[in-house]
């Protein structure tokens, strides 16, 4: 005999094993993005199914920001001097961090696939700027482009992390984070295999090849081509049949409103802002201070590879882990917790010894040996992948790129965890890459005025670490092991009908 809980949702025990489709309680729509196709034994899922979107905004950042990760990677650019770079990157996160925090806003008004597509295109005008720059040394072209791209990037990732955070079922969210974040970061892999191949014999740091800039121009331009082909978020639907919660009818005053509204339904969001502000505030370090500081441009392309192969490891692991069912999510939700602090003081423990190693006056001394033709050693603080101290550095950076990872994702579940409302996530992904990008543009801004590298260390370690203490509280106040969906709607106008499972929605009228 069926069930109906205080939702409205519909439990049977004769039908546990069997999913609510299989059942035949699910009544999608006959058009084309509904249907499904079968490859013998393999049933393709249908386009608009979370599962189908998620991978089309997963390679639309592949091409797009997965490239300039791979640029960024190289250190400075791809330049010898980072100062191009840093202004540029300083102008990025400066605009990201403005349009970022009302970047929710402007998603949930014109909806998730114009901003997405909007934000594609800022990505190919930064790398053209420093194709430019390679021949005209022009650094207003290089800080508008930063600027501009930080406008783009704000609507992308906000978008982005609606389709992460609202389209999945609570039971799947790590997964589909961790499926992301894998796929996103193939493109940084990938775009670095382009400068790793290109510059495989330039044991000297120089300015990474013309090819390598049109190679990245080129993907960036597809992968904003890309995000046209997304449908729709009103047109999502799972295979339960239940539906992305948003508003019906949004405006820009009703938008606008519920941005400031969510700080007076959630206000414990202020007590993450401290870990948004730590999430991309050590990316100067790792690419700047450590990748361009100390290694040669064929080794900077290798390192960064392998940065962001351990990325996919490091997001495979948490994400999946997060999502373990056999444990309630508040231990999971704790459980994280305490790994991600672990790894904050063992990786970046770890690093202390090697950051005490090296300074500004000795970089910058080497290199004016390098290209005065001075002959060094393979020991030189400018390391290349065959010198005898390569190993233990290498390792320190992969797993850089796998804490970087890790803490991404469990900051995208830990919000996934307090709300399933589509409107809400979108401002709560806005605030998170608007306070990101403010604090990498503060560290930036430090790069950029030659701060010495122990100290850009010192502030990563306790920064993160910090951020992490004062998520506990809300932690332990807010993640529940389910959030009901008369929750859910209180956040928007739409109605138990118009998102609920179908079994569900079948329940209730059969009652009446």
């Amino acid at each position: 005999m069926a069930e109906k809980t205080a939702t409205g949702e519909v439990s049977s025990r004769n039908s546990q094993s069997l999913s609510a489709e299989e059942q035949g309680a699910v009544n999608r729509p006959t058009t084309w993005m509904y249907k499904k196709i079968r490859i013998g034994s393999w049933t393709a899922p249908y386009y608009a199914s979370p599962s189908v979107q998620l991978v089309i905004v997963s390679f639309v950042c592949f091409l797009c920001p997965g490239m300039f990760n791979a640029l960024s990677g190289m250190g400075g650019g791809g330049q010898v001097d980072p100062d191009a770079a840093n202004k540029a990157n300083i102008a990025l996160y400066s605009t990201f961090a403005g349009v970022g925090f009302f970047a929710g806003t402007i998603t949930n008004t014109v909806g998730i696939k114009a901003a997405l597509a909007f934000g594609g295109l800022g990505y190919s005008i930064y790398v053209a700027s420093f194709l430019s720059f390679s021949h005209t040394q022009n650094y207003g072209f290089s800080i508008f482009a930063g600027a501009f791209l930080g406008v783009c990037a704000g609507l992308l990732w906000c978008a982005q992390g609606a389709i992460m955070m609202s389209y999945p079922d609570e039971k799947n969210k790590g997964k589909f984070i961790s499926w992301f974040w894998m796929i996103f970061n193939m493109g940084a892999v990938i775009g670095g295999l382009i400068p790793l191949g290109q510059n495989i014999n330039t044991t000297t740091a120089s300015t990474v090849t013309d090819g390598t800039y049109i190679g990245f121009l080129v993907l960036t331009l597809l992968g904003a081509a890309l995000a046209f082909t997304l449908v729709k978020a009103k047109n999502v639907i799972r295979d339960d049949g239940s539906k992305v919660i948003l508003m019906k009818s949004p405006s820009w005053k009703t938008e606008l409103l519920g941005l400031f509204e969510t700080f007076k339904t959630d206000p414990y969001i202020l007590a993450l802002f401290p870990m948004f502000f730590a999430s991309n505030w050590f990316y100067a370090y790792h690419f700047n201070d450590i990748n361009g500081a100390r290694f040669n441009t064929r080794t900077r392309a290798l390192n960064s590879v392998l940065y962001y192969l351990m990325q996919i490891v490091g997001s495979y692991l948490f994400g999946y882990a997060l999502d373990i069912q056999h444990f309630r999510r508040t231990t999971r939700a704790w459980g994280g917790w305490v790994a991600l602090m672990a790894c904050t003081f063992a990786i970046w423990g770890g690093g202390l010894p090697f950051a005490r190693t090296y300074n500004r006056a000795d970089i910058a001394a080497a290199i004016k040996a390098q290209d005065e033709g001075v002959v060094v050693p393979q020991s030189a603080l400018i390391l290349d992948w065959e010198s005898s101290n390569y190993g233990g550095p290498l390792v320190l950076y992969m797993f850089y790129g796998f804490y970087d990872a890790a803490f991404q994702t469990y900051a995208y579940w830990f919000m996934g965890s307090l709300t399933n409302n589509g409107r809400k996530l979108a401002n709560f992904a806005g605030f998170y890459k608007g306070i990101q990008s403010a604090g990498g543009a503060v560290m930036w801004s430090l790069d950029n005025n030659h701060t010495p590298y122990i100290n850009m260390f010192a502030s990563c370690w306790a920064l993160l670490a910090g951020s992490l203490l004062c998520v506990a509280p809300v932690l332990h106040f807010k993640v529940k092991d389910t959030v009901s969906l008369e929750e859910d709607l209180k956040f928007t106008d739409e109605s138990f009908e118009d998102v609920a499972p179908t079994s569900a929605i079948k329940a209730v009228q059969a009652e009446k």
